[in-house]
C-alpha cells in the first residue's frame, strides 16, 4: 500500500510538472507578444504582408508555408515510410538486412538538421532546379518544394519505427487463422493489420506532423526565405520557425522582437490544436478497432 502510494505520488506530481511547463511556455509567449498584439491586433493573424522596417507585421505568409511544407512532406513520405514498416514488421522482422534497415532508419533520426540542410544545398537544390528547367517553371531551386522533400526524409524514420512496432503487435493466430482460410498475405495487410494496427499508424503520422511543423534550420536554408505569399509549391517562401530564425537576432525594435515572439506563439497554438485533433482521431480509430 504505501508503494502504491509513493508510486501515485510520483505519478502526480509529473502531470503537475508537465501542466506547469506547458502553462509556462504559454504565458511567457503570451507575455512576450503584448506589444505586438497591442500594435497590430488582429492585423497580425489576417495581414499577408511583413516589413519590420514600416512595422507592418502579418502572420498569412508564414501560416501558409508552415503548412505547405509540413502536409506536403508529409503526403511525400508516406508510401515510403508505410513500406518500411511492413518490410519490417511483416516481411523481414529479423536478420542482417533488418538490422541494416533499422540502423539505417535509427541514422535518419540522429542526423542533425543543419546536415540535412547543407545536403539539401549541394545535392537536392540543383537537381530541382534542373527539373524545374525541364518544366519550364522558374529555376529557383530553393522553395516550398525542395523544403518538403528535405522535411520528408527528416520525418520518415519517425512514422516507420511507430507503425513497425504496431504491425508486429498484429496477433500471430488472427493472421495465421485468415491463412488458413485461403487469404493471401496481400488480403492479410489489408484486411487485419492494418485495421489492427491503424491507431497507432496515425500516432505515427501525427508525430511526424509535429515534428515537420516545428522544423527550423533543414527548412531555412533550402526553402528560399521570402516573406510573400507562395504562388506555388515551387516558391521561396518562410515558415514560422525559419522566419524567427532568420530575424531573432536582427529584431531593432521591441515591436519587431514581440512580432517574432507571437509568431512563435502563434506556432505553439496550431501545433497544439492539430495534436489535438490527432488524438481524437486516435480515440474513435482505437473504439472502431
Amino acid at each position: 500500500m504505501k508503494m502504491d502510494r509513493y508510486f501515485k505520488s510520483i505519478l502526480f506530481g509529473a502531470a503537475i510538472l508537465l501542466l506547469l511547463l506547458l502553462t509556462g511556455i504559454f504565458f511567457t509567449l503570451l507575455i512576450g507578444s503584448i506589444p505586438a498584439i497591442k500594435a497590430s491586433g488582429i492585423k497580425f493573424l489576417s495581414g499577408t504582408s511583413w516589413n519590420p522596417v514600416t512595422g507592418v507585421y502579418g502572420a498569412v505568409p508564414f501560416v501558409i508555408g508552415t503548412l505547405l511544407t509540413s502536409f506536403l512532406a508529409l503526403f511525400i513520405s508516406l508510401p515510403f515510410s508505410f513500406s518500411i514498416s511492413l518490410f519490417l514488421g511483416e516481411y523481414f522482422k529479423k536478420g542482417a538486412l533488418a538490422e541494416f534497415l533499422n540502423y539505417a532508419t535509427d541514422i535518419l533520426a540522429s542526423i542533425p538538421s543543419v546536415i540535412y540542410g547543407f545536403w539539401g544545398l549541394l545535392f537536392l537544390v540543383p537537381i530541382v532546379r534542373k527539373f524545374e528547367l525541364s518544366f519550364h517553371i522558374l529555376p529557383y531551386g530553393v522553395g516550398i518544394f525542395t523544403a518538403s522533400l528535405i522535411l520528408a526524409i527528416m520525418i520518415i524514420p519517425y512514422t516507420s519505427y511507430l507503425a513497425k512496432e504496431v504491425i508486429l503487435l498484429v496477433p500471430q493466430d488472427i493472421k495465421e487463422a485468415a491463412y488458413s482460410l485461403g487469404a493471401t498475405r496481400s488480403e492479410v495487410i489489408r484486411k487485419i493489420i492494418v485495421p489492427y494496427s491503424r491507431s497507432g499508424i496515425f500516432a505515427g503520422i501525427l508525430l511526424s506532423l509535429g515534428r515537420a511543423l516545428g522544423e527550423t534550420m533543414a527548412v531555412t536554408m533550402v526553402i528560399g526565405n521570402s516573406n510573400l505569399i507562395p504562388g506555388n509549391i515551387f516558391s521561396p517562401a518562410n515558415t514560422m520557425a525559419s522566419v524567427i530564425a532568420n530575424e531573432f537576432t536582427e529584431a531593432t525594435n521591441d515591436v519587431h522582437l514581440s512580432a517574432l515572439i507571437e509568431l512563435g506563439l502563434l506556432l505553439f497554438i496550431i501545433t497544439g490544436i492539430i495534436n489535438f485533433i490527432g488524438n481524437e482521431i486516435i480515440k474513435k480509430l482505437s473504439i472502431k478497432g
